[in-house]
């Protein structure tokens, strides 16, 4: 079984985070080997300006250097990753997945599944994309791919493996302009049925940012990783987690800068 490291809020473009992400790769292609043992969930904002191509550029780079280690990367968007993150546009939803996956044929949720584990990756921004919500930071997963998620969820490749969802916005705390809209929607669909599940999204205020939910809805583990290059000085985590290990006790901050 793969352990994951679980990274977020990348930011890649603004100001030193763009070396910082540099810095990650070099320091979990050191201390993290042999790669193949692991998987490298990055719960978006993988860039900070969306529009500014250069910064998908650097981003794809760093994303590929990490595969071509040995290290199996997923990712999911966020709302940086669709425009400039306070304003969206509906063409980079194909663009994205043109760039990030290779194919703009990919729906969500996503599902990858690696020897004993089925991750299931959720695209929590697009729905916002429409006009009247196009300039805020809030998350919609909306009906069509919660509808998905609950079909795929009783798929038997799915019931008989370790299941991890994964997601930008924080599906727990609410902040104004910032919450997942449907979240009450998704834990229907989730609660005591999912191993693990992770997002982003939250890396300024300090009270919700990098902080750790195990139990809620159900779920053994629930983590924030806040910015993971640590934009603007906030609070972020490289956390590193085995599933084959059943206590979260156990999980750790890698701490790669």
């Amino acid at each position: 079984m793969k352990k994951i490291i679980h990274l977020s809020d990348l930011h890649v473009g603004h100001e030193d985070c763009g070396d910082k992400f540099r810095a990650l790769i070099d320091n979990i292609t050191f201390l993290k080997q042999p790669a193949d043992n692991y998987a490298i969930l990055v719960t978006g904002d993988i860039v900070d300006n969306a529009t500014k191509s250069d910064q998908t550029d650097e981003a794809l780079d760093g994303l590929r250097q990490l595969e071509e280690r040995g290290y199996r990367v997923l990712v999911v968007p966020g709302n940086h990753d669709y425009g400039t993150g306070t304003r969206g546009y509906a063409n980079s939803v194909t663009s994205f997945k043109e760039r990030y996956y290779g194919s703009k044929r990919i729906t969500y949720p996503k599902l990858d599944i690696i020897g004993k584990i089925a991750f299931i990756g959720l695209d929590s921004t697009a729905d916002e994309l429409h006009w009247r919500d196009r300039f805020l930071s809030e998350g919609e997963i909306g009906v069509a791919q919660l509808r998905r998620l609950k079909r795929m969820l009783n798929r038997p490749e799915v019931l008989s493996r370790k299941k991890v969802v994964y997601l930008h916005h924080h599906p727990f705390d609410f902040k104004l302009g910032m919450q997942l809209k449907d979240s009450g929607d998704l834990k229907v669909i989730i609660e005591n049925k999912v191993d693990m599940l992770l997002f982003g999204h939250y890396h300024v205020n300090p009270v919700t940012a990098g902080k750790i939910y195990n139990g809620v809805w159900g779920i053994p583990r629930c983590y924030n990783a806040g910015s993971s290059t640590h934009k603007n000085g906030n609070i972020g985590f490289h956390r590193v987690i085995d599933l084959a290990n059943d206590d979260p006790r156990m999980d750790y901050d890698g701490n790669f800068i």
